[in-house]
């Protein structure tokens, strides 16, 4: 580990840059196993139901075996419940080389995540996964001075190795001396009068699914509207019950015992709540107290969740013979308990490109006080009234191959 005492720890030094360099596109083990090894009915009605989505094609395989997939498939975002790693456990090379944490001790923020499906998560797949850094950009940080861009990419395959998905997410870096202190968020939800839990109800009970009514490429219109959508007001029990279908991500699974065995071996996992007793670092999310230890007025979301809520409005309005071939969305603001999200967006392109029939949207969540906390784009592939969607091709054939890939691409910005 790095010494926090030595004159590198909270440095962003050319010595870090080239430490961070040498780990560019090794694939490296993942901390937890995932919350399903495979796509079943129930994991994926659970994951559904935990971001307020019943879709059938997701929660009723009578009905997804007549839709195109001929069977049921899962939700888009249902990548964050898989993926068993399929790393090899490193040489003692490689071991030394992803020993510590080059950027130890300076601010870290993610800064975006993207998305890439190349085929759905099929009922039955057994989803395989690995990870790696495949870049890191040496930029002058919006907030002064020097920054570290650092890519790390996810790919997904299923149990034939053929490739699902990519993740993609970038983290800025950089020194905390040298940035301009953000003001701290202080506006949370203010009791809702009858009249604004009214209009969220309307909002819920005029919620449209567009389904096995085909939304054709040629009756799209650049400026459409889709069909908008609310989450909230974000309750403690909206936190537990997507718990329920998204599992625990950051603390490995497990409780009492399993998490005595965890606690013994990673403590700092599980810092002391107010009566003294050990509990995850996770639940800053649903208990108000450990968030104002951390200086934030009460709970949050999880960047996840709101992640899945944009592909929910998305899905929706494409329908069962679209396809969701491409996101990304960007963090911008809390999301407290309390607070209310309209999902919004509208088209701002179409065009035809190597066989593929491809709309892109613009999309954000914002709040009940009118910010926008997530904004993202999308890229929809629609069926015209000649043909149905082909579903696109991945660049690479294998994970490996596609962390090749990635590296290549970033390396390519530089």
């Amino acid at each position: 580990m790095t010494d926090v005492k030595s004159a590198d720890y909270g440095v962003l030094s050319d010595a870090a840059f080239a430490r961070a360099k040498q780990r560019i596109g090794i694939p490296q083990r993942l901390p937890n196993p995932p919350h399903n090894f495979e796509v079943t009915w129930d994991g994926s009605r659970q994951f559904a139901y935990g971001y307020g989505d019943d879709n059938p094609l997701y929660c009723d395989p009578e009905y997804a075996a007549e839709t195109r997939w001929g069977n049921l498939i899962a939700a888009p975002a249902f990548l964050y419940t898989v993926g068993e790693n399929v790393t090899p456990r490193p040489t003692p090379e490689i071991k030394q080389i992803l020993k510590g944490d080059p950027f130890a001790g300076l601010g870290s923020y993610q800064a975006r995540m993207e998305f890439e499906w190349w085929r759905p998560f099929n009922l039955g797949d057994r989803v395989k996964k690995m990870k790696a850094m495949v870049g890191v950009l040496d930029k002058k940080s919006d907030f002064g001075g020097r920054s570290a861009h650092e890519t790390r990419s996810y790919p997904f395959a299923n149990q034939d190795g053929h490739p699902i998905m990519i993740q993609r997410g970038t983290w800025i870096n950089a020194e905390r001396n040298k940035s301009k202190k953000r003001k701290k968020e202080k506006q949370t939800a203010e009791p809702y009068t009858p009249e604004q839990l009214e209009e969220i109800d309307a909002c819920y009970a005029a919620e449209t699914r567009r389904g096995s009514e085909t939304r054709y490429f040629e009756d799209v219109n650049i400026g459409d509207e889709l069909d908008r959508k609310v989450k909230g007001p974000l309750t403690t029990t909206s936190i537990v019950v997507w718990h329920l279908g998204w599992g625990m991500q950051l603390t490995p699974p497990g409780n009492f015992r399993l998490a005595y065995n965890i606690r013994a071996k990673a403590p700092g996992l599980f810092p002391p709540n107010q009566l003294n007793v050990p509990d995850t670092v996770q639940r800053l999310h649903w208990e108000p107290a450990r968030a104002q230890e951390l200086g934030l007025p009460t709970s949050y979301d999880y960047g996840g969740l709101r992640e899945t809520w944009l592909c929910h409005l998305v899905t929706d309005w494409m329908g069962d013979d679209g396809w969701l071939w491409k996101m990304d969305c960007e963090h911008r603001r809390f999301n407290f308990i309390g607070d209310t999200s309209w999902l919004s967006g509208e088209v701002v392109d179409k065009r035809q490109e190597d066989g593929r029939n491809e709309v892109h949207v613009e999309i954000r969540c914002t709040n009940q006080r009118g910010v926008v906390t997530s904004p993202g784009r999308a890229v929809v592939l629609l069926p015209t009234r000649n043909a149905p969607v082909e579903l696109p091709q991945p660049p690479a054939d294998t994970m490996e191959e596609l962390i090749d890939y990635d590296v290549r691409r970033i390396a390519a910005m530089e």
